[in-house]
């Protein structure tokens, strides 16, 4: 398995200024450097407001650092999404990097099978393996047949985000980010992610997640990044 890193932070910052407040400058994050190899996971730990949540949209290019690099390999080229043109984003999320967040955001009235499919069909898999891994990934996560048919905006939390975990997995892309994915399942459901991530780290994805769950967090975890080390220091 190919060792260099799929994911490099380096020296990345992150502030926030609150407008409504004065302006008062809230920081996140500060001289953030890590590297994530293909077939590790890499736990995101410290408490809550730690910039844990922040930084994995950082990664993702849903926020911009202030400072600072992260590079995700792309093929032999490592692309910086701190500097990256919009597009350049866009297309990273489409063809590297997966995303599994607290909540789920589709289009309303479309079914949950033709919703977890279409990411699917989105990352390169023809239509018919699309919707055969679709169909796996919602029985191995307990979502009942008859409900494939159904928008999930009526489902309950724990179903909607059984829903959100097999849109993040279907696709066989380099890098998959994880935003605590079990905190609203039951032992039975963390149990089946558990193997969902044991089966991408042996394909060679590499992983960043947060987790919840400390049982969770101890099984999957190939190593765990302290974020309290990379607080900002006071002025």
């Amino acid at each position: 398995m190919n060792s260099q890193p799929l994911v490099k932070l380096s020296d990345v910052s992150k502030a926030f200024t609150l407008h409504l407040r004065g302006g008062v400058r809230l920081d996140v994050v500060d001289r953030v450097s890590f590297e994530v190899a293909p077939g590790e996971c890499a736990v995101l730990g410290g408490p809550s407001g730690a910039g844990k949540s922040s930084l994995l949209k950082i990664i993702y290019g849903n926020y911009r650092c202030d400072r600072g690099h992260v590079f995700i390999r792309d093929g032999a080229e490592f692309v910086d999404v701190a500097k990256a043109e919009p597009r350049r984003v866009l297309a990273l999320r489409r063809d590297v990097m997966g995303y599994v967040s607290q909540f789920l955001r589709v289009i309303p009235r479309v079914g949950t099978l033709e919703i977890v499919a279409a990411v699917g069909r989105e990352s390169g898999l023809d239509a018919d393996e699309a919707r055969s891994r679709a169909r796996r990934l919602l029985s191995d996560l307990n979502v009942p047949e008859r409900m494939w048919d159904l928008p999930p905006a009526t489902f309950s939390g724990g179903e909607q985000q059984r829903v959100n975990i097999a849109r993040g997995f279907i696709a066989d892309l380099p890098v998959l980010l994880l935003d605590e994915p079990t905190a609203s399942l039951d032992a039975a459901n963390r149990d089946v992610v558990v193997r969902l991530i044991e089966e991408k780290k042996a394909k060679g994805t590499a992983i960043i997640g947060i987790f919840h769950d400390e049982d969770v967090r101890e099984r999957v975890a190939s190593r765990v990044v302290d974020v309290t080390r990379f607080r900002a220091k006071a002025a």
